[in-house]
């Protein structure tokens, strides 16, 4: 698998870094995707297991047939067997009807098990007569039933360990481990690191039209110097927050921002991970202080208060809002690879190509009967400039509004205002 191939398949799964063990690992998929053999996926929580049996799938023959990733530690212990194998009417309480399992919908596909070490040493029986004869009891049945699945399992615990303390079944362990896969952790990628950051960082900022943020080479040590035993989960938590709350709202003026070692080392974790007892969250869940769901409101609303500043700070001295200045007139420039990927600085603003921003002409003030005011005035100088550039757009167009409008980024009811304000000539 030469080079282009390669960066290729990363392209296509959203695949980041160039370590080589991870360059190993997908390679080793797509060996073996053609074949029907059992791989399981070994890897830290949070170190991208998951992309594996999607690769697999994809280059084998059961391409056109069904994938499933199941998590069975999500499943409870009572109910993964009907999970998974099904059930009949009548089984058990609740059991209205009939119910195909994932061995059956999955007849002629993939099946992804994906933390295989949590399975119930009972329901490890049954897996293992799927794998070796291709047979299953359906639950409150006594038929046995036939499927074709290929198994992919994955797995973040040392499952050899699981085996000598009586949790896991040895002979599923070899049956399983016909070909082992590695997901390397993200500690084992230096490199990759701070592509990742940039990555994650990039993504917030233009999510919600905030500035970019840079690292300093300080910085960029004490990145690469933690461990990240969360991994590349973690990793996008810090880049997200660290974004949500230095970088500032995108204007042509404020393009990027860097950050040093000082600043970053306010959001990064602790280096010794405490170990001491917590909170216990509620039952059944896995003690996290805080979902995903709720982290991301917490952001918004973060973004939300420091808008409300910018635009109390522009009452309060007499400054345009900082939210006029979003959106940019005009696209972004087309990039060969996204900013994240660049290894050279980003230009500074005063390269950016010119534009104009949505402002309010009632923003300025309006020049007195008796004439204009001091030539020095940066609230003049900013206001003709801008008429000039709507005077050279509407030049450039034959004076089509429409085109204006949608060159300069404007609605064409402020250009209109801007149009009748400064005299300027235009056509419908």
């Amino acid at each position: 698998m030469d080079s282009q191939d390669l960066q290729r398949l990363k392209n296509k799964y959203d695949i980041i870094g160039n370590d080589a063990a991870l360059n190993r690992a997908l390679e080793v998929a797509v060996t073996v995707a053609p074949t029907d053999l059992t791989v399981l996926v070994t890897g830290e929580s949070g170190a991208g297991k998951e992309n594996i049996p999607k690769i697999i799938h994809q280059n084998s023959r059961r391409k056109n047939g069904k994938y499933f990733a199941v998590n069975c530690g999500a499943i409870p212990e009572g109910t993964i067997d009907s999970e998974l194998f099904g059930h009949v009417k009548g089984a058990f309480t609740g059991a209205v009807e009939t119910r195909k399992g994932y061995f059956e919908e999955a007849n002629g596909g993939t099946l992804f098990l994906d933390e295989i070490g949590e399975l119930p040493l009972a329901t490890q029986a049954k897996l293992l007569r799927v794998l070796q004869d291709g047979e299953y009891i359906k639950v409150g049945a006594s038929k046995v039933e036939k499927t074709d699945v290929r198994v992919i399992a994955a797995t973040n615990v040392d499952l050899l360990h699981a085996i000598s303390r009586g949790k896991f079944r040895e002979d599923l362990y070899y049956r399983l481990d016909a070909i082992q896969i590695k997901m390397p952790a993200l500690r084992e990628r230096k490199a990759d690191i701070e592509l990742f950051f940039r990555k994650f960082s990039s993504d917030f900022s233009e999510r919600f039209s905030l500035s970019r943020i840079a690292l300093s080479h300080d910085a960029v040590e004490l990145l690469t110097s933690y461990r990240w035993p969360g991994n590349i989960r973690q990793l996008k938590n810090v880049a997200e927050t660290v974004t949500a709350l230095e970088a500032e709202p995108a204007s042509p003026t404020v393009r990027r921002r860097e950050i040093d070692a000082a600043t970053l080392s306010r959001y990064m974790p602790s280096g010794e991970e405490s170990l001491l007892p917590v909170l216990a969250g509620p039952a059944g869940g896995n003690g996290d202080t805080m979902s995903d769901a709720d982290r991301q409101m917490f952001i918004k609303a973060i973004l939300d208060l420091k808008q409300d500043v910018e635009s109390l700070k522009g009452a309060v001295f007499g400054k345009p809002d900082a939210g006029a200045t979003l959106p940019l007139t005009g696209p972004e420039p087309v990039r060969e690879e996204p900013d994240w990927q660049a290894e050279e600085p980003m230009a500074p603003a005063a390269e950016a190509p010119r534009r104009i921003v949505e402002i309010a002409p009632e923003a300025y003030e309006t020049p007195s009967e008796s004439g204009p005011g001091p030539k020095d005035s940066p609230r003049k100088t900013l206001e003709e400039q801008e008429v000039e550039i709507v005077r050279d757009a509407l030049a450039r167009h034959d004076g089509n509004r429409k085109k204006v409008a949608e060159e300069l980024g404007l609605s064409e009811r402020t250009l209109y205002r801007w149009i009748d304000k400064y005299h300027l000539e235009a056509k419908d």
